[in-house]
């Protein structure tokens, strides 16, 4: 198993985040839902977390056939493409657990549990890890506005170093952004990526590592650049904004064309 730690940095207050990631999430979803590929949602509900209180549910479907390499498709069975989410959103605390159930059942885990702090990623251990588990992790800063992309996923208009905020004045993100900015906060995204293929185990873990800091990457950018979009809105904005975009998949999906900005390697 991998343990790798994601600090995202953002110009923005905690509670700014909670409705931007719920928006980012649903307009990024349409982006990449088509032609009987891209996400279906099957739960969003209210819940109650044991452990964490209460918060939002949601159970998706990725139908991944068209989105990972095609030496894959080729040997692939059938329900190994398809990864199943379970999320549970009790913010500040998230916890996502992806599966595979049809197919790679306990062979194959990614679980995401993140924290959203007040700061500039100066928490040692706000997972509260133990020795073991701290040996094993390894901290990864993503600076959203000079790490670099993969320049076939450019776009102008989601460029941090380019974008400035009509509404709050933020932005650009050039330099040393982090050390002014104001507000300031960041996402602790605490991944454990198993995979158990005799064979490909090494490789499908690396890949998958890679996979989740280049759409960590790609997810904080664009989510700042659609700032003036959802900044203002409330959570009930985003509750009716979640059952729209979920008919929409669903016709999509069915009846669209097949997108392909979310890819699973080469």
């Amino acid at each position: 198993m991998l343990i790798k730690e994601y600090r995202v940095v953002l110009p923005l207050t905690v509670e700014e985040y909670q409705v931007g990631q719920l928006y980012s999430v649903a307009q990024a979803s349409k982006d990449n839902t088509g032609g009987g590929e891209g996400i279906e949602v099957v739960k969003n509900e209210p819940c109650d977390h044991a452990e964490f209180g209460k918060g939002q549910y949601t159970y998706k479907i990725y139908h991944l056939d068209g989105k990972v390499p095609r030496w894959i498709r080729k040997i692939a069975p059938k329900g190994s493409l398809e990864i199943h989410e379970e999320a549970w959103n009790c913010y500040p605390y998230c916890r996502t657990v992806l599966k595979n159930p049809d197919y790679m059942k306990d062979n194959f885990s990614l679980i995401v549990e993140t924290w959203h702090k007040d700061g500039c990623a100066d928490i040692d251990n706000v997972h509260n890890l133990d020795k073991d588990k701290l040996k094993q992790r390894e901290v990864v800063l993503i600076d959203i506005g000079n790490d670099p992309i993969d320049p076939a996923s450019y776009k102008e208009d989601e460029d941090p170093t380019k974008f400035k905020s009509e509404k709050t004045g933020r932005g650009p993100l050039t330099g040393k952004w982090q050390e002014s900015a104001s507000p300031v906060m960041t996402c602790y995204k605490l991944v454990s990526f198993e995979f158990k293929w005799f064979g490909l185990q090494t490789f499908m873990e690396r890949k998958g590592i890679e996979f989740n800091k280049n759409l960590f990457t790609m997810f904080h950018r664009q989510l700042f650049c659609w700032l003036d979009k959802w900044h203002g809105m409330t959570m009930g904005d985003i509750r009716e904004l979640e059952e729209k975009t979920k008919a929409e998949l669903d016709d999509q999906r069915q009846n669209g064309e097949a997108k392909s900005t979310m890819k699973f390697g080469d």
